[in-house]
């Protein structure tokens, strides 16, 4: 027997989920034989939908299904999500509390909720049934995924991130992994409440923001950091010319004058291609006020350093490094990797003279997600990046749950730029740097 799905649970169905699962299946093939696909063009969304439902419906009651009502509901929307949603996937893109979805093959999902793992009670049919589903995702996306293109990185219409890989690359079945990403993002309150800074803290990202310091967030995988930068980007003012660049978007700035540009990976004839490469050198073209890459990861760091430096002030990327030394580090190793020749002296130079500042944010163990350090990049001494921390997040030990606790300090450093931020009409309280305990 099957393992009872959540939805089974939750609502008391208490027959084998083997049989549900079989009914579910006979409607739902019985309803593609039954829909006039010529007539279904002509209707859009609600209506669509509705149309469906009443044909489901019929479909039910002429089974003699002997399902309660609940059962009976829960059938129809299931139905419903496999044939315009993405099936077995719908519950957990519905909850909330989930973050993260995992997926090795049909039968082993797993999700994090409130940072930690937990295996999830829902499954696809088989393999084809799950390469269904991603097939229908990356299709609405304009993305493929086959033996040919077993990678794909794509998003979801909410704005969520999946990244993907198939047989013959995936041994045991096709892996996805969905970053959730609703269309509420968490605002700057939820990340106060949820003690990944401190109200000291966010005085110096907004007064960096609006002074237009050029920014990095720093962290490793699900650390935060898109959630971070969109946080920040509200601080935006809302006359800036915004041009946003991703692999695939996800960013949700609230400001009039905001430009969204994505990636596009080449066709089935390798051809067709359009790098962040190239959308950072048209973007410069497009009189832009601020650069946003969602995140650098390839030869576009250095177009975006350069761009920092020649008027763009006040742009913002993240990268994946595990600190603010090893983000200047992990620069300079993909600009490198790009083919770029170039002395390492130099590139320093050109990393030193366009960052002000970087944010790192970690992931802790038992999955508390903190603002570590908010560190200054002061500028280059011989063959050395200076740079000084503002403020720190001191690990003080593990919890009885296994999560990490500790506090937020103040370094007792005055940044070098507060002049600039002055000029800017930036104010800030001149006991915010203070050296002290912040909680």
């Amino acid at each position: 027997m099957a393992v009872p799905s959540q939805a089974a649970q939750q609502r008391g169905f208490d027959s084998g989920t083997t049989s549900f699962e079989d009914l579910k299946t006979l409607i739902h093939g019985k309803l593609v034989d039954k829909l006039d696909l010529s007539r279904l063009g002509d209707l859009e969304g609600e209506t669509l939908r509705r149309e469906i439902r009443l044909v489901v419906e019929h479909l039910c009651d002429s089974e003699n299904t002997l399902l309660n009502r609940s059962e009976r509901e829960r059938l129809i929307e299931e139905v419903l999500d496999e044939t315009f949603g993405f099936g077995p996937l719908e519950l957990l893109l519905k909850d909330n509390e989930v973050s993260d979805i995992m997926i090795n093959g049909p039968k082993h999902i797993f999700v994090e909720k409130a940072g930690r793992l937990q295996r999830s009670p829902v499954v696809f049919r088989d393999n084809e049934h799950l390469m269904q589903i991603l097939d229908r995702i990356v299709s609405k996306v304009g993305r493929r995924v086959d033996e040919t293109s077993p990678m794909v990185d794509a998003r979801l219409p909410d704005g969520s991130r999946l990244n993907a890989v198939i047989p013959p690359l995936a041994l045991d079945g096709a892996s996805l992994s969905i970053r959730k990403f609703g269309s509420n993002p968490l605002a700057l309150e939820d990340l106060l409440k949820f003690d990944a800074f401190t109200p000291e803290m966010v005085m110096l990202l907004e007064g960096a923001i609006k002074g237009r310091l050029n920014t990095i967030i720093s962290g490793g995988t699900g650390s935060g950091k898109t959630t971070m930068l969109n946080t920040l980007s509200s601080f935006i003012q809302n006359d800036h010319r915004v041009i946003t660049i991703e692999d695939a978007a996800e960013l949700q700035l609230q400001q009039e004058h905001v430009l969204r540009l994505e990636t596009r990976p080449a066709n089935i004839e390798g051809k067709g291609q359009v790098s962040a490469t190239d959308l950072v050198k048209n973007a410069l073209r497009m009189r832009p006020d601020r650069i946003i890459i969602g995140e650098c990861r390839g030869p576009e760091t250095l177009d975006m350093l350069q761009a920092m430096n020649t008027g763009h002030e006040g742009s913002l990327t993240t990268i994946h490094a595990n600190s603010p030394r090893d983000g200047c580090s992990r620069i300079e190793t993909m600009i490198m990797m790009g083919g770029i020749e170039m002395p390492i002296k130099a590139l320093r130079s050109q990393f030193a003279s366009a960052v002000d500042l970087i944010i790192q944010s970690n992931r802790l163990q038992g999955g508390p997600r903190k603002v570590t350090h908010i560190t200054e990049v002061l500028n280059l001494e011989q063959d050395t990046v200076i740079m000084q921390d503002i403020f720190l997040f001191v690990q003080d030990g593990i919890d009885d749950q296994g999560r990490a606790f500790g506090h937020f300090e103040a370094t007792g450093v005055r940044p070098t730029f507060m002049d600039r931020l002055e000029q800017a009409g930036v104010r800030l309280p001149g006991n915010l740097f203070a050296a002290r305990r912040l909680n």
